[in-house]
């Protein structure tokens, strides 16, 4: 489960923000400064930050700054409308995208998705390799191992198999796969998630498993270690 830090100093916009992160599967933390949210930065160390520039203690660029001189955790700025300037420099900075308040907290959530899933892309490749009983995935060089062997798999397909297997026992609907694996703008039919799965069991036989994709039925699937 990603972690993701809320620093605003409007606590009815992180209440609102929190709840469709939460319903997404996201654990939060919140700050309502910008010191107090850098002091949660260091000791909650989340997968993203959303930050507002205007704070009170330490505004948000700054906070930016000093984020950026420790890590390279991604990091999503709020702007007032009109505020050019800030985005600017909050790109320069080292800020991953920027959102214009007012805004719909779904698209907000949907940015995150994004900045999380190309991040991921960009981590070195030995972060981006799971390693479990007789499989190997290695999502940076796009190769599957079953029992020591090679398996051929569609790009897609080790995407989903990925996305599952990094948090292994936790259950996605097949919306959330979607948005997941396919992107929050695919308009295609969840019974695309239905056929990929079936797909790869068919890849992922072996006689004695420690893990399987299974079906949570009236939920969706999730990647199983016993």
């Amino acid at each position: 489960m990603s972690k993701i830090l809320i620093v605003d100093d409007d606590r009815n916009i992180c209440d609102i923000i929190r709840l469709y992160l939460e319903k997404d599967g996201f654990s939060v933390v919140m700050a309502h400064d910008g010191v107090e949210g850098l002091h949660l930065f260091r000791e909650q160390s989340p997968a993203l930050v959303i930050l507002d520039i205007m704070l009170p203690q330490m505004d948000g660029l700054s906070v930016c700054r000093e984020i950026k001189k420790i890590s390279d955790i991604p990091i999503i700025m709020l702007t007032a409308k009109g505020e050019t300037f800030d985005k600017i420099l909050g790109l320069e900075l080292g800020a991953n995208d920027y959102v214009v308040k007012p805004f719909e907290a779904k698209e907000l959530v949907a940015r995150v998705k994004v900045v999380l899933r190309r991040y991921d892309h960009n981590k070195p490749s030995s972060e981006r390799e799971l390693v479990f009983p007789n499989l190997h995935i290695n999502l940076s060089q796009y190769t599957l191992k079953v029992n020591g062997k090679s398996v051929d798999i569609p790009p897609k397909e080790l995407e989903l198999l990925y996305y599952l297997a990094s948090n292994p026992n936790r259950v996605y609907t097949r919306d959330q796969l979607l948005e997941a694996v396919w992107g929050f703008d695919y308009f295609g039919d969840s019974r695309t998630v239905d056929v990929h799965i079936n797909r790869l069991r068919e890849k992922l036989v072996l006689d004695d498993q420690k893990w399987q994709l299974k079906t949570v039925w009236g939920v969706g699937y999730k990647f199983e270690v016993k």
